[in-house]
């Protein structure tokens, strides 16, 4: 699927629900939308916004990135440079492996990877028990940018 504005092509395990709000993001008010949906116990998110500004991508990316992290309280088990065909280059772009627990105190795994392509910014989150590579592969494997 490549949802509507978006240069991102994507395959989701189930059915996404899509939701849009305003929301701060490094400095500036933007609409993120975010689609989403759960499956075998985890939820597969992709969420993306126009930053309007380049100087704003990195800075966006590293706020998309400490959110993630804060939301599940996570430490990272690994951190390494994200790799979608076609995305624009930039050193905040990420794949990191994270261990956390959400509100309630349930331990989670969680994989997130934050890209852009010119001034859209997209994140792609899978939280759940496992997130492990055979699970979530699959899923990070099919983003591809098509301008």
């Amino acid at each position: 699927m490549q949802p509507a504005g978006w240069s991102l092509q994507m395959a989701m395990p189930c059915k996404p629900a899509s939701h849009a709000r305003n929301l701060p993001l490094a400095g500036q008010v933007v609409e993120l939308t975010l689609m989403a949906c759960s499956a075998d116990g985890h939820t597969f998110a992709v969420a993306s916004a126009d930053v309007m500004l380049p100087g704003q991508v990195g800075p966006a990316l590293q706020a998309l990135a400490d959110a993630a992290r804060a939301n599940v309280q996570g430490t990272a088990e690994s951190d390494k440079p994200a790799a979608v065909p076609g995305m624009t280059p930039a050193a905040q772009a990420r794949h990191w492996r994270l261990r956390g627990r959400l509100p309630d105190g349930q331990a989670v795994a969680e994989q997130v990877l934050v890209f852009a392509h010119g001034t859209r910014v997209f994140q792609a989150t899978v939280v759940g028990r496992l997130s492990d590579e055979p699970r979530v592969a699959p899923f990070f494997e099919a983003l591809k940018v098509h301008p």
